[in-house]
């Protein structure tokens, strides 16, 4: 598919099979993710592959402990039930079940000043993203685990001044992906100022 449409495919997997993901896969993954843009190119990412069961493990456990601390209820008053449901069985299952785990951290020791260090991060994870929808892998941001980060940053060995922003599972889809859903362009664009749809004539 062309760019375009790779684009406006893109959608969260949050169930997955236990296939393995080989490691020139997860190399061209992470290499299309180096490749994201970041203030002065200071390129701030950690990434840790989490393979490991005990490892993997650790990693759900912390989603796990911050979902039923109040991620749950925090989620069935915003998107609602059918969706927090969702998310349940996707912690239950330890990420989906997905057979990796990609810890995405932030290295507060590279020079880029703390407020702007997840904005160096995030394309990394979006290209991450993309590049493993483009092998044919399902994978979804998720945030649950980096509300505790100290827990997480141990589980996965990160040292001082290294901080996990995303965790993105990673494997096959174990059922077929729907189309995303998305707001259309004239509820989220602005033209000159905001109030003036982007979609209006100009």
């Amino acid at each position: 598919m062309d760019v375009i449409d790779h684009l406006l495919a893109q959608r969260a997997c949050r169930a997955y099979t236990a296939d393995p993901v080989p490691d020139a896969d997860l190399v061209t993954i992470v290499r299309a993710a180096t490749h994201a843009p970041s203030a002065e190119n200071r390129q701030p990412w950690v990434f840790v592959v989490v393979r490991d069961a005990a490892v993997r493990a650790a990693v759900d456990d912390v989603a796990r402990r911050v979902w039923e601390a109040g991620g749950r209820a925090h989620t069935q008053r915003g998107p609602g039930a059918p969706f927090a449901a969702a998310v349940d069985d996707f912690v239950a299952r330890g990420h989906g079940g997905a057979p990796v785990l990609v810890v995405l951290a932030g290295d507060g020791r590279a020079g880029v000043p703390p407020a702007v260090l997840a904005s160096s991060v995030f394309p990394a994870a979006q290209n991450l993203l993309l590049a493993a929808a483009a092998l044919g892998y399902g994978s979804a941001m998720t945030t649950l685990a980096v509300q505790d980060p100290g827990a997480l940053a141990a589980a996965v060995g990160l040292p001082a001044g290294v901080r996990p922003l995303v965790v993105v599972p990673v494997g096959r889809a174990a059922v077929p992906l729907g189309p995303p859903r998305r707001r259309p362009v004239a509820e989220v664009a602005h033209r000159d100022r905001f109030g003036t749809p982007f979609g209006s004539p100009a």
